[in-house]
């Protein structure tokens, strides 16, 4: 999913390099999620990626119909190529395109997901009355963003990003600083739309290993957009990352056992009333 100034070209393979990691919040938020309406559940993935995780979805409820939607060509072929078709539990996987921002229920489901989506969706927060008109009463919203736009890995980025040499090709590119409300703003919304909403945060500390891992990492997500920005001149981009590398080597020193990338997330479940 892009956001409103730029549309960034993704890269499965890059995304998929630390998919462990990155699965770990989505296993954290199926973990909340109650039972649903039915014993076959039609479930939604908005922003499904390379669709990794959305197979998570069929473990969890092996009979349910799960539609995983995107709008990168790129990580829907990946997703088609790899998980597309009837699961063992007998239901089905398949995927399609749509953008977060228009995306509409055109049938009841038993379960919208969202996982590390929504803060590439400006006016996301618009979004989940519709959301939530197209689930099934006892259906569930359940959603995971990043909520660590001030962290490092961010914060360096932006400051590079607006300085003199790259102010004119990469400031406006980049994910806004609001781009995440904060939990109490989420809940009050989710509450007034008639759901029992349980709202919370957690901090990863992550250990990644290799050279430059951080670097690595946000290759995969934060960077895309300036990446695609970038993309047309290999001379810029590469000093571009050149700079940025070396600042994240300070902000996250290595250490015998890995580099440690604290990581806060934000996760919320919200439940239709009956």
């Amino acid at each position: 999913m892009t956001n409103a100034n730029s549309h960034p070209v993704w890269d499965p393979g890059q995304y998929l390099r630390h998919a462990g990691h990155r699965a770990r919040p989505f296993a954290d938020l199926l973990a909340r999620v109650p039972a649903l309406p039915t014993a076959a559940p039609r479930i939604a993935d908005l922003g499904c990626g390379p669709g990794n995780v959305t197979v998570l979805l069929t473990e969890r409820w092996p009979a349910a119909h799960v539609t995983g939607y995107d709008n990168s060509p790129e990580m829907l072929d990946k997703a088609h190529t790899d998980h597309d078709g009837p699961t063992p539990g007998g239901g089905r996987l398949d995927f399609s395109h749509a953008d977060a921002r228009t995306w509409t229920p055109e049938q009841p489901y038993d379960l919208i997901v969202s996982n590390a989506t929504l803060q590439w969706v400006p006016g996301h927060a618009d979004r989940f009355a519709d959301w939530i008109a197209g689930l099934k009463p006892g259906g569930a919203l359940a959603f995971q963003v990043p909520d660590n736009i001030d962290a490092p890995l961010h914060a360096l980025m932006r400051d590079l990003a607006g300085t003199p040499r790259w102010k004119g090709r990469l400031a406006d590119v980049l994910r806004r600083t609001d781009s995440v409300h904060t939990p109490g703003a989420y809940l009050d919304r989710l509450a007034r739309l008639g759901c029992a909403a349980d709202v919370w945060q957690t901090t990863y500390h992550h250990v990644l290993q290799g050279e430059d891992p951080v670097l690595d990492w946000v290759k995969g997500t934060g960077l895309r957009p300036a990446l695609t920005a970038l993309a047309d001149d290999p001379e810029a981009r590469d000093a571009f990352l050149t700079e940025y590398r070396d600042l994240l080597r300070q902000a996250y020193p290595s250490a015998p056992y890995g580099t440690v990338m604290p990581f806060r997330r934000l996760f919320a479940v919200a439940v239709k009333e009956g």
